[in-house]
């Protein structure tokens, strides 16, 4: 099965005894007593503060909203709070940073009135690493159903504080009018005050408190019910929940979501605490969701190939993908990603003629969509398909009958409701066809994995098309890297399909002919397989790599597994370096990269390494020169690394 139960929530979500409280305030702590949030009505307004360690991680903060059936950001009364009541979950996920799951958190419902009348309650779960809150709206006499037409809520930083933000992009602009496409550069170590490009910021959204530790602010549970929302700078630290553009989809569907009443909002989350460890391991996003579906059938992951990140549209062809699929059967992967332009420049028959040869070689193929043609002008094919349910389930079925594992579908830049609900369809209808799904030029996913049994991963990043693209990308390649562990890649899966070993983004892997030119170590490339979470990987290796790649480096990446155990973070700083463990069964992988001038020198905790144990240490010298050499874990259980700029280490027990 796709997601297994072993327990139950020990509460329900809608239900709690409420008991009346005179006081102006109340407190939720963590099991462990070091987060505790506060809840108050200051002036008819509802606001809450969160310390972790006795430290102030969010100063007094605004709640509530306005809607089209009243205004619940004002005039209210705390009125009803329920008793802190203990709740345990445990799962068990594939395609997560963490294939299983103990969620305990202390639950605690604060109701809030107007005019005597219940306006909303909140809900708030505070567990060992993260604070999550959500609203549940009334009815308002004969009144079933509102729009809301903005929040309140808010998350105001104390004055040291800094950002590590990726600010959200104006609409209808970029390439073909598909923006926002959530691959706008991050700014890190920024002042609080500001407002990106004056849109506010996509989450997840990082900040570190001073010297006091990290939050990471993002949000889960985002369905067809409501809109994916972002974060709007204001001075003095505060950032409050933002709403989609108007002009976001061109122009349509409606900014502020619909919900019927009694309706929820989504989770809001806050990931918190001294080190960055919380932020890495957390399992938040998919802690507080359910499935929405059973998967029709067990889904199968791994690793894949992709022609077009090093041969662009013209190796969307019938020769060139059958030379991928032998390319892949040779790594021992598990699929090709075929992308644009595949029905104008391979045909349907084609298609149809590499999938049975793919099969022959155990491999499987994933096509590429255009969603559609009324919000962008993008002209890749095929278009028009997957935003229509009769043209989509029509083509579903072809797919099915060809033996297509999975879609990539592409350029899907709004959070509108509108939008939220064709992600869900995709979605709910590739399953009952026995598809994946992959979404490129789109925004995050909030707990989808969970959600959506056959869902795989987004892009929502600046990924590895950019580094064909432009010298630019390549340059900062290492900084980008040093990020996605720590903010985008910690709340969800992203579909970056790097890991490359050609020195030039091109077939003939030379200067001549174009494309990016690689400035990182084959270490690095190696690195981020490990260091950049989803369970398909179409990797940007190539087939020249069998034989002009070094071959410790092609037999590391024919092994790597894109499914994880277990996650640790061991040291790092965002932009600058990252060094991660993940578990797959009983084997370790640890890696780091550096993006410094200098070069970084440490010395290794590793405890998940027994003493005595041999390890495989693959590293860089100066000149960015790798190799792989065997270790024997001393007895301190450590291991000194040196790693230079663009270069990394990856150290694999046996």
């Amino acid at each position: 099965m796709q997601t297994k139960f072993i327990t139950a929530f020990a509460a329900t979500l809608l239900a709690m005894p409420l008991v009346a409280t005179n006081e102006t305030g109340q407190t939720v702590s963590s099991p462990d007593g070091q987060i505790s949030v506060a809840v108050s009505c200051d002036g008819g307004k509802p606001v809450y503060s969160v310390s972790c360690g006795g430290k102030t991680f969010l100063e007094p903060s605004p709640l509530g909203m306005t809607t089209n059936a009243g205004d619940f950001a004002n005039g209210l009364e705390l009125t009803d709070i329920s008793e802190q009541e203990t709740i345990r979950d445990e799962y068990s996920l594939p395609d997560i940073k963490a294939s299983h799951v103990v969620y305990e958190a202390n639950r605690r419902v604060f109701s809030f009135t107007k005019n005597g009348r219940r306006a909303f309650d909140l809900i708030f779960q505070v567990s060992n690493r993260d604070v999550a809150f959500k609203y549940r709206l009334y009815p308002q006499g004969d009144t079933l159903c509102c729009v809301v037409d903005s929040e309140a809520t808010g998350f105001r930083l104390p004055a040291a504080a800094t950002t590590f933000l990726c600010p959200q992009s104006a609409t209808m602009g970029g390439f073909a009018r598909t923006t926002p496409s959530y691959e706008t550069p991050y700014a890190a170590d920024e002042p609080v005050g500001k407002n990106g490009l004056g849109f506010g910021y996509t989450f997840p959204c990082l900040f570190r408190n001073g010297d006091d530790g990290w939050i990471l602010i993002s949000e889960t549970g985002v369905t067809s019910a409501y809109c994916g929302s972002c974060l709007e700078g204001h001075d003095g630290g505060l950032y409050t929940i933002s709403f989609p553009q108007a002009s976001e989809f061109n122009g349509n569907g409606t900014s502020s979501p619909g919900i019927p009443l009694p309706g929820e909002t989504p989770w809001r989350t806050v990931t918190l605490g001294a080190t960055l460890a919380p932020i890495v391991e957390t399992t938040v996003a998919f802690d507080l969701v359910r499935p929405l579906y059973s998967p029709k059938q067990e889904f199968v992951y791994g690793a894949g190939a992709w022609s077009w990140i090093i041969g662009g549209d013209e190796s969307v062809s019938f020769d060139e993908q059958k030379r991928y699929i032998d390319f892949s059967a040779a790594m021992g992967w598990q699929s090709v990603l075929i992308d644009n332009w595949w029905d104008k420049q391979i045909g349907r028959d084609g298609i149809e003629r590499l999938a049975r040869y793919a099969a022959d070689k155990g491999i499987a193929l994933f096509l590429w969509y255009n969603t559609n043609g009324y919000w962008n002008d993008a002209p890749q094919t095929p278009r028009n398909i997957m935003n229509n349910i009769i043209a989509r389930r029509r083509e579903m079925q072809w797919l099915k009958d060809t033996g297509v594992r999975g879609i990539k579908v592409d350029f899907m830049g709004s959070d509108k409701q509108a939008a939220m609900q064709l992600f869900e369809e995709i979605l709910a209808d590739a399953n009952d066809y026995g598809l994946l799904v992959i979404f490129h030029g789109c925004t995050i996913p909030r707990g989808w994995e969970r959600m959506y049994p056959n869902y795989v991963s987004s892009e929502a990043v600046l990924a590895s098309e950019n580094l064909h693209f432009a010298q630019s990308f390549d340059d900062n390649e290492a900084f980008n890297a040093c990020l996605h562990p720590f903010i985008r890649n910690s709340v969800g899966s992203m579909d970056f399909g790097g890991s490359a070993l050609n020195r030039f983004y091109n077939r003939e892997n030379d200067a001549s002919h174009g494309g990016g030119r690689r400035v990182t170590s084959d270490v690095f490339e190696l690195a981020c397989a490990v260091l950049f979470q989803s369970a398909v990987q179409h990797f940007a290796l190539a087939p020249n790599n069998l034989i002009d790649a070094p071959s410790w480096a092609v037999d590391f990446m024919k092994k790597v597994p894109t499914t994880w155990d277990e996650t640790r973070f061991i040291d790092g700083y965002p932009g600058r370096y990252v060094i991660l463990a993940r578990r797959h069964g009983g084997k370790w992988y640890i890696a780091g990269v550096n993006a410094e001038k200098e070069p970084l020198k440490l010395p290794l905790a590793l405890p998940m390494l027994a003493q005595g144990e041999t390890v495989n240490v693959y590293s860089d010298n100066g000149k960015l020169e790798g190799g792989v050499k065997a270790k024997v874990i001393n007895k301190k259980q450590t291991v000194e690394v040196e790693i230079p700029c663009n270069g990394a280490f990856v150290i694999t027990s046996e």
